[in-house]
């Protein structure tokens, strides 16, 4: 059922109109269940995503009540942040902040899933982001490279290209979020076309080579799709 935040003037609804809303949604058992899929924050309520999608459709894109609730630290209102805020009024200083405060995948993948990819700064942060030591925000990156994999369906192949060094270079990053999602852009990358699956093989067969545990992990995930008869089927 659809999930309607009324108001006369969808500009004026507030912060507040919004969080009143997510706590009449809030499930104390749902929210307790979020630590079994690896989601931490500070603050959950306990909403479920396709409940946050139905709200966000009823509010329309609107970036400053985005941006007012990601001061909220609520994991939910943080969901918001990404199904509100305007790619188009997205700055790098806001993309910078945002990133600064993941605590958990969730959130840094629906920020990059949901409104990074469609700016277009998600190229320059995707590559950006491959140097950075925070683990939430090095997975960003790799998240950015998948989604942009996935929605950009205009992108030349010598722009993924472009990120198949920097998947390789990170694959030595053993920590659980990261390495998962480094496997992610690569095998997205991966099964665009014939071009840049065939590009993506060979990474994957050097990563492998490496020798190192999270290098193992990624590339036999990776050769297991990527070479599947159904990606062979689906690219040729």
């Amino acid at each position: 059922m659809a999930i309607v935040l009324r108001h006369a003037d969808r500009k004026q609804i507030t912060t507040g109109d919004v969080i009143r809303q997510l706590q009449k949604l809030a499930d104390p058992h749902y929210a307790e269940g979020a630590g079994h899929f690896g989601i931490y924050s500070k603050r959950v309520l306990g909403v479920t995503v396709p409940q946050l999608r139905s709200l966000a459709r009823s509010i329309g894109l609107n970036h400053s009540l985005a941006a007012e609730l990601w001061e909220t630290e609520i994991l939910e209102a943080r969901i918001l942040t990404s199904l509100l805020g305007d790619p188009a009024e997205l700055t790098a200083e806001q993309m910078e902040h945002w990133a600064a405060g993941f605590d958990n995948w969730a959130v840094c993948d629906g920020c990059c899933c949901n409104l990074f990819d469609k700016s277009p700064l998600a190229w320059k942060k995707a590559v950006e982001w491959t140097r950075r030591k925070e683990e939430y925000v090095k997975r960003a990156a790799f998240s950015l490279m998948a989604a942009l994999a996935w929605h950009d369906k205009s992108a030349t192949d010598a722009k993924f290209l472009r990120f198949l060094p920097l998947i390789e270079r990170a694959s030595d990053d053993d920590r659980n979020f990261v390495k998962k999602a480094v496997n992610w852009a690569l095998r997205g990358i991966g099964k665009r076309n014939a071009v840049l699956n065939a590009a993506a093989i060979e990474t994957a067969e050097r990563i492998r080579e490496t020798g190192t545990r999270s290098g193992r992990w990624i590339a036999a995930d990776a050769l297991r799709e990527l070479q599947s008869e159904a990606v062979r089927r689906r690219i040729s």
